[in-house]
Parts: C-alpha cells; sequence; structure tokens
C-alpha cells in the first residue's frame, strides 16, 4: 500500500487572487493599462478579439476590486479613462514574470 500524505490545502487568498486575474481578458486588460492605454478605445484596440460587452465587464469588476480606477473628464464629450491604483500597479512584476515564463514556454498562436 502507498503512503498517505498529509493534504496541504491552497490558500483561500490565494485561490481569489489567482481566479482574479486569471479571469479571461483580465491579464490582457492589466498589461493595456500598464503600458499606458488608458482610454476604453484604446484598451479594446490594444486587446485583439476583446468584445465591448467583455470590456466593459472586466473593467467594473477591477474597479470594484480596486485595482482599476475609472477617471471621468469634463470635456466635450465627456471622455472616461482608466488607470491602475497602486494596487493595480502593484501586479505589474507578477505580470510581468508570466510575460516572461509565457515567452519561454508557450509557442506563438497560429493566426
Amino acid at each position: 500500500m502507498g503512503e498517505v500524505r498529509d493534504i496541504h490545502k491552497i490558500c483561500p487568498r490565494f485561490h481569489a487572487a489567482i481566479e482574479l486575474i486569471g479571469a479571461r481578458w483580465t491579464g490582457a486588460i492589466l498589461v493595456a493599462l500598464m503600458e499606458g492605454q488608458n482610454r476604453y478605445a484604446l484598451i479594446k484596440a490594444a486587446v485583439p478579439g476583446l468584445s465591448d460587452t467583455m470590456l466593459a465587464e472586466r473593467l467594473r469588476s477591477l474597479e470594484a476590486e480596486d485595482i482599476v480606477e475609472r477617471r471621468v473628464i469634463p470635456s466635450t464629450p465627456v471622455q472616461v479613462e482608466y488607470y491602475l491604483t497602486p494596487k493595480g500597479q502593484d501586479l505589474e512584476q507578477v505580470v510581468k514574470s508570466i510575460e516572461t515564463w509565457s515567452h519561454r514556454w508557450i509557442p506563438v498562436p497560429q493566426a
């Protein structure tokens, strides 16, 4: 019979964090914001295949988590810009590490 091993449960904080940043499109949106794309249309243009509905949903969820801040610019017409909060900026090293890993291990998707 095999050896019985202790089961180490996944930390609930880690699980919540990985689910948050690992949601479809979220990582790409974070990278777009880290690269200085702050208007809705610029973020959408930076992420191929991202629909308006999904971008709006992800931005709302990131705003609710205090990762993204939505700023309304009083102009004609009114403009809306999105910025990473300090909490969101703190993800930069994490995202860059994943990017480095992806360049090493993930093949370039075929068009």
